[in-house]
């Protein structure tokens, strides 16, 4: 596998070569002083060109990377809107492992666009085109405050759709239940522990993409709780984690609201249990509710 040594003398020596490349710079985890660092590391390359067409029709220039193990295009995702004139990428993982996000930007649109994250490192730029940026560091994605009204949109979004996880669950169709519990109901859960953690940090840190480091700052206990949230497809193991995802976000949640100065809804947390734990009871030949 090439040393890290190896893929940014490369990625860099590419970029001096080729005339139609003004500047080049990286962010990602690369760049993050607080990211784990390890052998699956992307590098996430941006090259600043005048114009990005030659590029997207030269099928072949890609290879001076590497040997390409498999790779994707993104912007040539049909249902996916693209920018193809001003924004290119391919994504590619070298047979030695490798794997190397790259993008080519047109200079106006990196212009724009680079001072938005604040992991960016500009590492080559041949005629200054590019803006002066501050040190890399993940500010641009710490937990942020909530307001009061973020705050209780939340709780509501996760009180209601628990309705539609436990719908699913007396009903035994899994698929849609997992759905409603993994993508919409446990993305609340991780708003309220993002925001205890702001509180614990004084909202200067990053909590990672899904909440990988969570760990970091939650309590073994709290962060076994989040871990005993997931289960396997299994009807009466999936009532048992979707009780123990409301019970963590009942506790954390009020938590923050006390600490935060929110007002905590009561009647709603209480409705939607209740109403959760009246399905959960339900015969399946049952003629109504009440």
């Amino acid at each position: 596998m090439r040393t890290e040594k190896d893929m940014m003398d490369l990625i860099l020596e590419v970029a001096k070569k080729d005339e139609r490349i003004r500047a080049v710079y990286m962010n990602g985890s690369r760049t993050n002083p607080n990211a784990v660092k390890d052998i699956l590391q992307d590098y996430d390359i941006v090259y600043v060109v005048g114009e990005t067409k030659s590029f997207i029709e030269d099928k072949e220039w890609i290879k001076i990377f590497g040997e390409i193990w498999f790779m994707q295009y993104p912007d040539e995702t049909p249902d996916e809107p693209s920018d193809k004139e001003n924004s290119y990428g391919w994504l590619m993982i070298f047979t030695d492992g490798n794997r190397l996000d790259l993008t080519v930007k047109t200079i106006a649109h990196a212009k724009e666009n680079v001072l938005e994250d604040s992991l960016c490192i500009i590492l080559l730029d041949k005629d200054g085109i590019l803006p002066e940026i501050p040190k890399s560091s993940d500010a641009t994605h710490h937990v942020k405050r909530p307001s009061p009204e973020q705050f209780a949109a939340t709780c509501n979004e996760f009180w209601w759709c628990l309705n539609n996880v436990a719908k699913g669950l007396w009903r035994e169709e899994v698929t849609y239940a997992q759905d409603m519990l993994n993508f919409v109901v446990r993305k609340q859960l991780e708003k309220v522990l993002s925001w205890k953690i702001g509180l614990l940090a004084g909202y200067c840190v990053s909590i990672g993409k899904s909440g990988k480091y969570m760990y970091r700052w939650l309590s073994k206990e709290e962060w076994q709780a989040y871990l005993d949230t997931y289960c396997n497809a299994d009807v009466d193991a999936m009532w048992r984690a979707t009780e123990l995802t409301c019970e963590l976000f009942y506790k954390t949640s009020k938590w923050v609201a006390g600490q935060s100065g929110f007002e905590f809804n009561q009647k709603e947390a209480d409705g939607s249990l209740s109403y959760f734990r009246k399905l959960k009871a339900l015969d399946k030949n049952a003629k109504s509710i009440t």
